[in-house]
């Protein structure tokens, strides 16, 4: 009998035997025992099974491998001799890979092998056992791969006649593999990877096309058909002309697996949240909470208001409130909302679109602080004294109401005389009390010494097609400064009070460099006469020195780009090591859930351990906080480089037509290859091979970070000014190359002591490959 999956929908019972053995027949079997047999073993069945299964012993051997040529003959029987299947059957054990998931959410699997000589490649309801679940990691999701037991349904429901339960979950692809597909005129095609470490083209079946046409773009994976076969292709999605600007974005979004559309399950569920009553919720409506963002911010999920303390014992000081829009209440722990979230860890940005961590009836709704309309939102009150220092902090689940929403512009002006209309009646009673606010945080963070890199955040504007405008670097104002404060404290309380009582807390946190990147980094220094102060512990103060007395030196953007390369990478972390670039000892994302998962966990954490009300931490969250931190750090580098590769392939179809052309540019990379070049004007990155430098061969100097010329001395190196061609562009693959135009420098060699060239004066330059 059919057993119920949990949205009631009918699933094949699996056989209550492990292996089919029945006893021995007092005559042969007939062709169609044996297939009755094939069909319903729930293992892998071969020659050597089937044999067993009916006692077949010496000649009859014989006489069964005719019988199995002829069913393979009449089309009846696949496979081979170790493992045979009806023909268009899946076989009872199989990997299948999930391809989408049904109105109710549940998953829809297919073979990752399949003949389609044989029959369409069939489709199945996977269903995955708490067993499964519960190893750690995200929720089986579509892309992922599991190895599963099948059975076929008892009815056929649509084009669905199989069921599967998941075995084990495999690995997952670092990459879905992207590429561009081209036809055969003898059937069947060849894929392009537009990936750059992909060198050759994948060969695929007549039929493994899909709807794919000539030059699209498409999604595919490779799956060898025996264990010796090349692999072959298969196109799994059909995403359309790779050259459309607008599809740039969606390269970034498949070739990184990131999922980008909502199962209607989960927009069903959010669609049915509402906004909570005002039950156990602390009054703040009246509060001139303000919401300073980008002026193309796309959500809206903070707010900040301070005012002097009242309190005589706090003469100069602040109360700081920093109002969090209350995601936990609406995503609860275990629905189809928080799995999805999970899944997807943080929100990504692109200069055309965005894929948002949760549906838009959160995300610009409900979540979103709007101005004049009430919101349920978490806060904390922090207490600073005169100096800074923070006396106190409160965590509150409150009402409020957002009394307008600024742009960083907008506020600025104010404060600097051209107050907005909007502005205008806010200034006296909410703008000025938060730049009052923020100077005594600013005296206090200058105490505590973060690291202060200069790195100016380039901006790409888009025209109505989807085309790069331009590209700009937006102005770093005392209100961007402001807001990063108001955040850091609020995180940092958040922090303090999980620690304080005793909760799991996921925290924010980033180690201090290497030992090998601070030799390196020491190295670099001293080619440029300057010191790496101190010794010991390392901290951020160090590298601050360092900054600063590079401010008198020839090259000041290259010691911030190399104290950059320098440190670890930030990452979500269940035990604390601190933030070594915040200079702080406890520290944990709190202010921005719509965006980040790691946010929304915190949130539950605080509510918990506040006994704030619903929506707190459950015991089963907290038994996987550890896998989920790594999986949401691993998420987080996932759309960074989505979103890297996007910047790299809008420039560089942006600037397809201007081959030949001639730009200012910095060497951004050095290697033994070549050298890696960031334009100025647009902060676009290229490469020039080694074999194209000058008349002379070029030897990798790593601790100049340089490429040292060996007759004449001359040097390209890190963070050097340079002119450069333009000589070829890849658009799908964000690829350019350039000619370097600029001579090398000379004295950048005699700036390190005792280093010397490896080859002599004299040695021929490098040729290109292939040439000798």
């Amino acid at each position: 009998m059919a057993q119920r999956s949990k949205s009631g929908k009918a699933v094949a019972a699996k056989p209550q035997h492990e292996s089919i053995k029945p006893a021995p027949p007092q005559s042969f079997p007939t062709p169609e025992q044996i297939l009755d047999f094939i069909r319903s073993a729930d293992e892998t069945v071969g020659k050597r099974e089937i044999a067993r299964a009916f006692g077949i012993t010496g000649d009859g051997r014989v006489k069964l491998k005719q019988i199995l040529g002829e069913l393979s003959r009449e089309g009846k029987l696949a496979g081979n001799r170790r493992e045979f299947r009806e023909k268009g059957a899946l076989p009872p054990v199989a990997t299948v890979e999930v391809i989408a998931r049904d109105g109710d959410g549940e998953l829809i699997a297919e073979p990752v092998v399949w003949d389609n000589e044989e029959a369409e490649r069939p489709k199945l309801r996977l269903s995955v056992p708490d067993t499964i679940e519960g190893e750690g990691g995200p929720a089986i999701g579509i892309g992922d791969r599991v190895l599963a037991r099948i059975s076929p349904l008892d009815t056929a429901e649509g084009d669905i006649a199989h069921t599967g339960i998941a075995i084990k979950r495999l690995p997952r692809e670092k990459r879905r593999l992207l590429g561009i597909f081209r036809t055969h005129t003898r059937g069947g095609g060849a894929i392009q990877p537009i990936n750059r470490s992909e060198l050759r083209e994948w060969a695929l079946q007549k039929g493994d096309e899909g709807d794919a046409r000539d030059g699209d773009l498409v999604r595919f994976d490779l799956a060898r058909r025996g264990r010796n076969a090349i692999p072959q292709a298969r196109v799994v999605e059909v995403l359309g002309n790779p050259s459309d600007s607008r599809k740039i974005s969606l390269i970034a979004v498949h070739a990184h697996g990131i999922p980008d559309d909502f199962p209607e399950s989960v927009v069903i569920e959010a669609e049915a949240l509402q906004s909570p009553a005002m039950d156990g919720r602390v009054d703040l409506r009246q509060l001139q909470l303000l919401t300073i963002d980008p002026v193309d911010a796309r959500d809206h999920d903070d707010a900040v208001h301070a005012n002097p303390d009242p309190d005589p014992n706090n003469a100069g000081g602040f109360i700081v409130h920093v109002a969090i829009a209350d995601v936990a209440h609406f995503v609860r722990a275990g629905t189809k909302l928080d799995r999805e979230a999970q899944l997807r860890g943080n929100s990504v940005y692109f200069p055309d679109r965005v894929v948002p961590m949760l549906p838009e009836r959160i995300s610009n709704d409900l979540c979103s602080l709007r101005e004049g309309e009430d919101r349920a939102c978490l806060v904390v009150r922090l207490i600073f004294d005169r100096n800074g220092q923070k006396r106190s902090h409160t965590f509150l689940r409150a009402m409020m109401r957002s009394a307008a929403k600024l742009s960083y512009q907008e506020a600025q002006a104010a404060i600097d005389g051209q107050p907005s209309a909007k502005a205008a009646p806010l200034l006296e009673t909410a703008l000025k009390p938060l730049w009052a606010a923020y100077a005594a945080l600013a005296r206090a963070r200058d105490r505590r010494g973060p690291l202060d890199l200069d790195l100016p955040e380039r901006k790409i504007i888009l025209d109505d097609q989807g085309r790069v405008k331009g590209v700009f670097i937006p102005e770093r104002l005392v209100a961007h400064r402001l807001i990063e404060e108001c955040m850091i404290q609020a995180n940092v309380a958040a922090a303090e009070t999980l620690e304080q009582l005793k909760s799991l807390c996921v925290y924010r946190v980033h180690d201090q460099p290497s030992k090998e990147k601070l030799k390196s980094l020491k190295d670099v220094l001293d080619s440029l006469k300057l010191t790496f102060p101190g010794s010991g512990a390392v901290k951020a103060a160090m590298f601050n020195k360092v900054l600063a007395d590079a401010k008198g030196v020839e090259v000041p953007e290259l010691v911030n780009e190399i104290v950059l390369r320098s440190q670890a990478q930030a990452e979500y972390a269940v035990d604390n090591y601190g933030h070594f670039g915040l200079n702080l000892l406890k520290y944990a994302h709190f202010t921005s859930p719509i965006r980040r998962y790691a946010d929304l966990l915190v949130h539950r954490a605080l509510v918990a351990a506040c006994k704030l009300g619903e929506g707190g931490m459950e015991a089963v969250e907290k038994s996987r906080l550890r896998d989920v931190a790594k999986q949401i750090s691993d998420a987080e580098r996932r759309a960074m480089a989505a979103e890297r590769e996007t910047t790299d392939r809008l420039i560089a179809s942006h600037l397809a037509d201007r081959i030949n052309a001639t730009f200012a540019a910095r060497i951004a990379g050095v290697t033994r290859s070549g050298l890696f070049v960031r334009l100025k004007e647009t902060g676009a990155n290229g490469f020039i091979p080694v074999s194209t430098l000058g008349q002379e061969f070029f030897e990798y100097a790593e601790e100049l970070q340089s490429l040292v010329g060996t007759r004449t001395g001359g040097a390209f190196r890190l963070g050097d000014e340079v002119e450069v061609k333009l000589i070829e562009v890849i658009p799908s693959a964000g690829a350019m190359r350039f000619e370097m135009m600029s001579e090398a420098k000379k004295g950048h060699v005699s700036l390190m002591k005792g280093w010397r060239p490896k080859r002599m004066p004299g040695v021929r330059k490098r040729r290109g490959p292939g040439r000798r």
